[in-house]
């Protein structure tokens, strides 16, 4: 089975070639991805600052996995207490999933049906807290905190109405979180309002060489959260 510490552990490697540390980097990604994979990966690039080309701050690969790791610490350590949680639930009699279930246990196919779906159909829109506060966040909630805002970002704006063509759900103004589905029960794709190629964001073609956000990406037009109707 792929480990993520062996592969954390090739990022660090200085002697291997760039490419295949920041293939490393993506196979960590591919593990543990708290915005799911686009959405993390991008998070990553700005957050660390992953320059286009790797040879301009090959330092960065190792900022970007070190926060992976951090956040992936907090992750396991509270999955661990929710695994010991529930054999202690079960010996009691009480054998039924709580609902909601914690974050972590979600399926593929509920990310993308669930709140946050909008980070899987646009990797912009993620919210723009460093991983560990995202997971050191939803732990809080889920043992019972109340913390202001959006669940998954914090911000405290109002939501932003967004139509679906027949009715309207509210979006977090930070990270789109949508606080509830759409009337109808059916799940409406969020169309992006940057275009964007998978490709694109694996070369970080939205960053430049100095490790910052690239200002004419695409087109002349800034990378960042986009915000558009859905249909």
């Amino acid at each position: 089975m792929t480990s993520f510490l062996t592969h954390r552990a090739l990022v660090h490697d200085v002697r291997l070639p760039l490419h295949r540390r920041h293939s490393a980097l993506r196979t960590c990604v591919t593990l543990f991805a708290p915005y799911g994979f686009r959405a993390t990966y991008h998070h990553l690039t700005l957050s660390a600052g992953i320059p286009r080309r790797l040879e301009a701050d090959p330092d960065a690969l190792v900022r970007a996995v070190e926060e992976l790791h951090e956040a992936r610490v907090l992750w396991l350590a509270r999955a661990e207490e929710y695994v010991v949680q529930r054999r202690a639930e079960k010996r009691a009699g009480r054998r039924a999933v709580p609902n909601p279930r914690p974050w972590w246990l979600r399926s593929w196919w509920a990310g993308w049906a669930g709140p946050e779906r909008a980070w899987y159909e646009d990797p912009f829109r993620h919210p723009s807290l460093r991983l560990p506060e995202y997971v050191r966040r939803r732990n809080a909630l889920l043992d019972g905190a109340d913390l202001p805002g959006c669940p998954a970002c914090g911000n405290e704006g109002l939501p932003t109405s967004v139509s679906t063509g027949h009715s309207w759900v509210e979006l977090c103004q930070g990270c789109a979180w949508a606080a509830a589905p759409c009337p109808c029960g059916q799940r409406h794709r969020l169309l992006p309002e940057t275009p964007y190629g998978w490709d694109e964001i694996w070369q970080r073609a939205h960053m430049s060489n100095d490790g910052l956000p690239h200002p004419h990406w695409p087109a002349g037009r800034p990378a960042g959260c986009g915000r558009r109707p859905v249909s």
